[in-house]
């Protein structure tokens, strides 16, 4: 069980910062976008958009032009020629029945000056406030249009949130019906020995294998998913195989990093290169060791052990003995016992149901969270199959 289910005590709602639900945010979106939409309907698109566009139009011209044609200089009166002249082209082919026209005709008045102030320029655009709705109307639907959008993606996150929920839950109640009296021994001892035997072996194999065969080891974990080594840097894995030193062990170069470079003359190839190579990768040379090559306890469902038991063996045969490969079929035959899934989900159920879990479990929580989830996930579904005009 994550620590993020064992930290979830309720239903798991996923509900933001305000208490809303990403649900709940989708649907106020949408009404709100509905809302601006019958107000435009009300208007008529082709009414809002051509008055808006003269609005744009005249606003802009007004903020381009109120810092050159305000003054008294011969570039100043040339702006505010300029400025009367295309103001005034602009009211003149706006039709006649446009729906608050004489806002644009009262703020051409309101430049209609042989000189003009920055106060005229606020009087025009004071006198454009009735078509500024229509602009702000635009303006609000396509906000409304982005809220949706961005509702949509917390809602598509949170239903994939809710699949890892469900599992949780599901999980709780599969563990909670196993039987914590199985004998999981059965499973544990051959595994343990198993583990106990690789660790061991491994040991030795470091102290006898050459650096550069232990990287070749590691590059071929690359194509077995379940063989989780790291690979070596690329400067260490290049030292490592042409240098005459990689025929030397990780202990033995691990050592000779803390010579002197005039003692380590006697003993490398390259000092200077040892030490660049070598000293900075302590920390990753000596993690290499038998854990990648490990059974967890407890271990995973039977395919998944069977498989894990199939990658590890080239690797055990490679660095144990004959006894410990026989130990390695032990665990891999664990998976044809017909108990075996009786037997894992008791190991799980025994290392991962917390006293609080199994309170819950008991009193049915866990079920009427599960419920909730799976409606939770039905509506959010359903919300998310609507079209939306984004």
């Amino acid at each position: 069980m994550s620590e993020r289910a064992r930290s979830r005590g309720g239903s798991g709602s996923g509900s933001a910062v305000d208490g809303t639900t990403p649900l709940e945010a989708l649907e106020a979106a949408r009404d709100r976008y509905e809302r601006i939409q019958g107000r435009i309907d009300d208007e008529s698109e082709e009414t809002v958009e051509q008055v808006a566009d003269a609005y744009r139009s005249a606003t802009d011209l007004l903020e381009s032009y109120v810092d050159r044609a305000t003054g008294t200089g011969r570039e100043n009166f040339k702006a505010y020629v300029e400025l009367e002249g295309q103001f005034a082209t602009l009211v003149e082919n706006l039709p006649d029945d446009l729906r608050d026209r004489t806002a644009f005709e009262d703020a051409l008045d309101a430049i209609d000056k042989r000189r003009l102030s920055e106060s005229d320029f606020e009087n025009a655009h004071a006198a454009l406030e009735p078509a500024a709705r229509y602009d702000e109307l635009l303006r609000d639907r396509e906000e409304a249009r982005e809220r949706i959008a961005d509702a949509r993606t917390a809602a598509a996150r949170r239903r994939r949130e809710l699949g890892d929920e469900i599992a949780d839950r599901e999980r709780l109640l599969e563990l909670a019906d196993a039987d914590l009296d199985a004998p999981v021994e059965r499973l544990r001892e051959p595994i343990e020995a198993y583990n106990e035997a690789i660790r061991d072996r491994f040991g030795s194999y470091r102290l006898e294998a050459s650096a550069r065969e232990v990287f070749e080891l590691l590059d071929r974990s690359r194509w077995y998913p379940f063989v989780g080594y790291e690979l070596p840097p690329a400067d260490l894995r290049e030292y490592v195989a042409d240098s005459p030193d990689g025929k030397h062990t990780i202990p033995e170069l691990l050592e000779y990093a803390e010579y002197s470079r005039s003692k380590l003359d006697h003993y490398v190839a390259d000092a200077d290169v040892l030490k660049r190579r070598v000293a900075t990768q302590r920390t990753f040379l000596d993690g290499i060791d038998a854990d990648p090559l490990t059974i967890e306890w407890p271990p995973g469902p039977a395919g998944e052990l069977r498989r894990r038991a199939r990658e590890y063996r080239p690797f055990v045969d490679r660095v144990a003995d004959e006894e410990t490969v026989a130990r390695l079929r032990e665990v891999r035959r664990l998976t044809t016992d017909e108990d075996y899934d009786r037997l894992q989900t008791a190991a799980e159920a025994v290392a991962q149901l917390s006293p609080g879990e199994r309170e819950r479990v008991a009193d049915s929580r866990v079920a009427d969270e599960l419920e909730a989830l799976r409606e939770e996930r039905r509506r959010l579904a359903a919300a998310l199959e609507v079209e939306d005009p984004i």
